[in-house]
């Protein structure tokens, strides 16, 4: 079957039903249609809508009162006739909420009674005894999920959105956490003027611990940077060589980053450039802070 062909229309007013809704997405379900179910109030939720789950036992016994007249409720079962789901219907109406079926049977009860009904057909399920639910309720999910991302993307759902809903776990640290977070930590600025000597560098070095130290001229703005590679292959090659400016070895391109980008941006462009350290400044190009690769890693990425 083509599923895109067949619910297409059907699709779209129900996408455009819940851009409309000012409650939430209740969405319910019995066995494994309700299994369904609860991924798809999660992902809904995560996404920018609003959405509970809603067992339909609990919902006869007093959990329908969760229902108000601003919500919708999206019913899930293949069979269109399950016992549960079909008894919430009239206290479902009676309070006024919108009903959108997820069925099988296009025909069936559930699928009369909704103001909106998506329809995966009379399928052949994975199950080689044809009876455990499988195509079935992998159809329903990708339904579920389809219509999370046209309503993300028609919210204009963004990753900073979405890092507001997953403030937890790595996913959190990668959306939410800056680079000015990390100079909170740390709290490291090493930083010399170009007629510091290489001696003065090699002193600023040991002392931050960052085997690098930003170059300022004399307006404090940020030139360049001095490691202790640059450093290293100098070594040798220059007559009283520690008491040489650091203006005749500095890197005068440094890559630098910006205090409010993400701790992730910094990652990344340390790893594409094989770099360990960068120089943070502000918007007077001012280095306020430099980060280690180490100081990132440390926090779990």
């Amino acid at each position: 079957m083509n599923l895109i062909d067949d619910v297409n229309q059907e699709m779209a007013e129900t996408i455009e039903m819940i851009l409309a809704c000012r409650g939430r997405v209740i969405v319910t379900g019995v066995g494994k249609s309700g299994i369904i179910g609860r991924k798809i109030t999660a992902t809904l939720a995560s996404t920018g809508t609003p959405s509970l789950f809603l067992h339909p036992a609990e919902g006869l016994h007093g959990d329908l009162g969760m229902v108000t007249n601003s919500d919708i409720v999206m019913a899930l079962s293949n069979s269109g006739e399950t016992g549960e789901v079909i008894n919430m219907i009239p206290s479902i109406k009676r309070i006024g909420a919108k009903l959108i079926a997820f069925v099988g049977n296009e025909y069936s009860t559930l699928a009369k009674k909704a103001d909106s009904m998506l329809c995966i057909g009379r399928v052949k399920e994975a199950c080689p005894l044809g009876l455990a639910p499988t195509t079935s309720t992998t159809l329903m999910l990708t339904l579920g999920d389809a219509i999370a991302v046209a309503l993300l993307k028609a919210r204009n759902f963004s990753s900073e959105d979405f890092a507001v809903y997953h403030p937890g776990g790595s996913l959190g640290k990668r959306l939410l956490l800056t680079v000015n977070t990390i100079i909170e930590i740390t709290k490291k600025n090493p930083k010399l003027n170009m007629a510091n000597t290489v001696k003065d560098a090699i002193f600023s070095m040991t002392e931050s611990g960052l085997g690098a130290t930003s170059i300022i001229d004399d307006n404090g703005k940020l030139v360049g940077i001095i490691t202790d590679g640059d450093i290293r292959r100098s070594l040798g090659k220059i007559k009283n060589f520690m008491d040489l400016c650091v203006k005749d070895l500095f890197n005068q391109n440094p890559i630098i980053i910006k205090q409010n980008a993400l701790a992730v941006e910094a990652l990344n462009i340390m790893e594409n450039q094989k770099i360990n350290v960068l120089p943070v400044v502000n918007d007077k190009n001012e280095p306020i802070a430099m980060i280690h690769l180490h100081d990132i890693t440390r926090l779990g990425f």
